[in-house]
């Protein structure tokens, strides 16, 4: 504004250039300060009864008295800056139009200057804004360690491809990672948003980073969280499955905040910006084709430097970051399936996919136990010990026993009683080939 103090660098360099017959139009040229305040301070240094020459041989505490003085004994405040009226009258516009998708301070500014074409000129219209920000909203400063921490979200708007068959348009989600100290990031559309599409996901983010970070982040989505708490989440067991085979650990930020995964939040606004604005007028007839674009654009993005700095995110990535992240696990993890289930009195619990029987220590009758199985094995869970381990069979409505889960007189029955008939043709296998036969 045309009475904002200015420093003593700044007053110096205006004295400097009014010595020397600089117009005013000249002087904005040359120090970038607006013209009604070089207008105001010519003015008040004219007060003084000193001329220009004088003013600049004082010392800077008695110049910064003198111009103090003289801008306490004016009554009358200084000219007004129009253009920071105008800016004014629009700032909450502007910070509202920041909220929507896809619009940046650039194209604000240049609708400003549609508007008021002697306006600000873009960095101090940022510096306005940003001040307009910085009062409305503060914010913590977060110190990122490299390879401390991963943040993941859903990006709120959706990619799509065309369906060649069926002619249909489909909606992906887009899963997005970042890696806060390099600003590396990843980003992935999925077929859907269900919790087994999000492990598939997060296996393909940590190939790409090419290892693992000591923790990961995200809000309390229901693919992440089972069960919201303040003090301690719940995530979903397969999740947690997921975190133990990658040594990694799972982090919930608070309810309905945000800000503590700020991080990722500008990532997908940057998304928005490097990708969908780019491929938006493409046509994709594949999820592979999307997801393809989606990796090109986002290698584009990592290898333009910074703003104000000499580097980029992949540089950034390659030289501090890559080396401290710990080992990726010899495979990938192979999503398991989980149900629940209880012990019946004959000490099995059923498998409802397969209709199948599977023993577990009689000790555990009546017990509420967990069932985590893929295309070759059965695992029984009580809390968080296994107390069985099966080879898978999809024979329905058969048993799958272990002579060490039964009791002790259940065995002594067994024995004397013998098995089933496979039971009976490993026994005659073992006399001869003919013995089977008869059998």
């Amino acid at each position: 504004m045309a009475n904002q103090s200015l420093s003593m660098q700044k007053l110096r360099q205006v004295l400097l250039l009014l010595n020397q017959n600089y117009s005013e139009r000249n002087i904005v040229r040359q120090t970038g300060i607006s013209r009604p305040t070089v207008r105001y301070y010519r003015e008040l240094l004219g007060c003084t009864g000193q001329d220009y020459q004088s003013l600049l041989k004082l010392k800077d505490v008695e110049l910064e008295a003198l111009v103090r003085i003289r801008r306490a004994d004016q009554s009358a405040p200084g000219p007004i800056d129009l253009r920071a009226e105008q800016f004014a009258g629009q700032v909450d516009y502007f910070m509202a139009e920041l909220k929507r998708k896809g619009v940046t301070r650039q194209l604000l500014w240049q609708e400003y200057l549609k508007r008021y074409a002697d306006g600000f000129r873009y960095s101090r219209f940022c510096e306005l804004l940003e001040q307009e920000i910085s009062a409305r909203k503060p914010v913590m400063h977060f110190t990122h360690r490299p390879a401390e921490l991963l943040e993941v979200d859903f990006a709120g708007s959706k990619l799509s491809y065309v369906d060649l068959d069926t002619g249909e348009m489909i909606e992906c989600p887009v899963l997005v990672g970042v890696l806060p100290f390099s600003g590396y990031s990843y980003a992935v559309a999925l077929p859907n948003a269900s919790l087994p599409h999000v492990v598939d996901a997060l296996n393909k983010m940590l190939d790409y980073f090419g290892g693992v970070p000591l923790n990961v982040l995200s809000d309390n989505m229901k693919q992440w969280v089972v069960r919201s708490s303040r003090y301690e989440p719940v995530f979903p067991q397969v999740l947690e499955q997921w975190a133990t085979h990658n040594h990694i650990g799972l982090l919930a930020t608070r309810v309905a905040s945000p800000t503590d995964k700020a991080s990722v939040e500008n990532q997908v606004r940057i998304l928005y910006r490097r990708v969908y604005a780019l491929i938006r007028d493409e046509v994709f007839h594949s999820l592979a084709q999307l997801n393809s674009a989606i990796t090109q654009k986002l290698q584009d993005h990592h290898r333009v430097n910074f703003q104000r700095k000499t580097y980029s995110r992949l540089e950034l990535f390659l030289s501090q970051e890559k080396s401290l992240l710990q080992a990726l696990p010899g495979t990938s993890y192979q999503l398991r399936h989980l149900t629940k289930g209880k012990v019946q009195r004959n000490y099995h619990v059923v498998l409802g996919e397969d209709w199948h029987y599977y023993s577990v220590p009689h000790t555990y009758l009546g017990k509420e136990v967990n069932l985590v199985y893929d295309s070759d094995y059965v695992e029984i869970y009580y809390k968080l010990e296994r107390i069985a381990l099966h080879i898978r069979s999809y024979k329905k409505h058969g048993l799958t026993t272990l002579l060490e889960h039964m009791p002790e007189h259940h065995r002594k029955i067994t024995e004397q009683r013998g098995w089933d008939p496979d039971y009976y043709l490993a026994k005659a296998s073992r006399i001869g080939p003919n013995t089977r036969l008869f059998f």
